[in-house]
């Protein structure tokens, strides 16, 4: 039986429109597919350029740290200073002798607004690191007038020498019979709280340095440092003086157990401390009388700092006592520790003679 014409005509109109629907599907696909691969070929492309990129960054930023590195190294901070290189074996600041007065008019401010640098009795190079630092100790009861004056020349003085240093004045409290040597005691052991000093120098308030050449320096031997003074013609008082100004290390100082305690009024313990030091096999050695030369200051005995009686008889004993009478006996009470600027004030209570 055969097949209406018009129904074939029908399934080959739809044969037609299945495959034209086939191909356009086809053809979709393949448009998709190519889109696909152009926006991945597109994005390869991307990435291999943020990698170039990335790359020349890195490569700038280790360029630019390597730079960083080597400028630091090679300029440090603005605010760090270079280290300070050693002070001169002989300052270049040094005058010699020295043309000294001793105005009435002269007042503390004055000698403070004169010595800037200086800040609570100590004072340092501003330019290089001392050779030396030096404690300098002085004994002192009702001399305001000679210590204004010593402060006056001393500070310049010690500057110019480029050393550290602190000016210790050693105040003995009430009206009991002055002690210097038990006072330089207790100066060394109270600067020792402050600062471990090199040098500790031994000074009285009265005599005043009149050449710079004179260093305020210690040596491998004690020294003594006043050859001569005005008041005596510039000659050694008498063949084994050890008095007036004295320079001592930590080391020697300890070796002779300090000064004697005992000697209550004028005379007698620079004596026996030259005894403590030739005891110990150590030579006292001095500077060139041309360059050791001192100024005293004038005055009347103190009243309180009588002559000792007893001292002739205590350097008998010296031999015998070093040992049990100095820095290990040393008994005391500090009443106070003012710091002024220009010198550390202490004010101690050292007790009365025991006869």
């Amino acid at each position: 039986m055969g097949v209406c014409p018009a129904v074939s005509r029908y399934f080959r109109r739809w044969k037609y429109m299945i495959l034209l629907l086939l191909s356009v599907s086809v053809l979709a696909w393949l448009a998709t597919f190519a889109g696909e691969t152009v926006k991945a070929i597109q994005d390869t492309h991307r990435s291999a350029q943020t990698l170039e990129d990335n790359a020349e960054v890195l490569r700038g930023g280790m360029q630019y740290s390597w730079k960083t590195v080597t400028q630091v190294f090679s300029n440090p901070l603005p605010d760090t200073p270079p280290p300070k290189e050693s002070c001169p074996e002989k300052s270049p600041l040094l005058h010699g002798a020295l043309k000294l007065t001793f105005e009435d008019s002269l007042t503390l401010k004055e000698v403070e607004s004169e010595n800037s640098g200086v800040a609570e009795g100590q004072y340092q190079p501003p330019d290089c690191l001392a050779q030396q630092s030096v404690a300098i100790l002085i004994p002192h009861r009702n001399r305001e007038k000679h210590l204004l004056y010593l402060l006056h020349h001393l500070h310049p003085f010690l500057q110019r020498q480029q050393l550290r240093y602190g000016i210790y004045v050693i105040h003995q409290a009430g009206e009991v019979t002055f002690n210097r040597a038990k006072l330089l005691n207790v100066g060394y052991l109270e600067a020792l709280k402050d600062y471990d000093w090199d040098c500790f120098v031994f000074h009285d308030v009265d005599l005043v340095p009149e050449n710079d050449y004179n260093l305020y320096k210690c040596d491998q031997q004690p020294k003594h440092l006043v050859v001569g003074r005005n008041a005596t013609g510039y000659k050694l008082r008498y063949k084994g003086y050890f008095g007036g100004v004295t320079a001592m290390t930590k080391d020697q100082f300890h070796k002779v157990n300090g000064f004697s305690n005992t000697y209550w009024g004028w005379g007698g313990e620079d004596d026996d401390l030259r005894i403590r030091v030739e005891l110990q096999k150590m030579k006292i050695i001095r500077p060139p009388p041309l360059i050791a030369r001192y100024t005293m200051v004038f005055h009347k005995r103190d009243s309180g700092n009588e002559i000792n009686k007893d001292r002739m008889l205590l350097l008998g004993r010296t031999p015998q006592v070093w040992r049990t009478d100095g820095l290990n006996t040393c008994s005391y009470s500090t009443l106070s520790v003012e710091r002024p600027p220009l010198y550390i004030n202490v004010t101690v209570d050292i007790g009365k003679p025991l006869h």
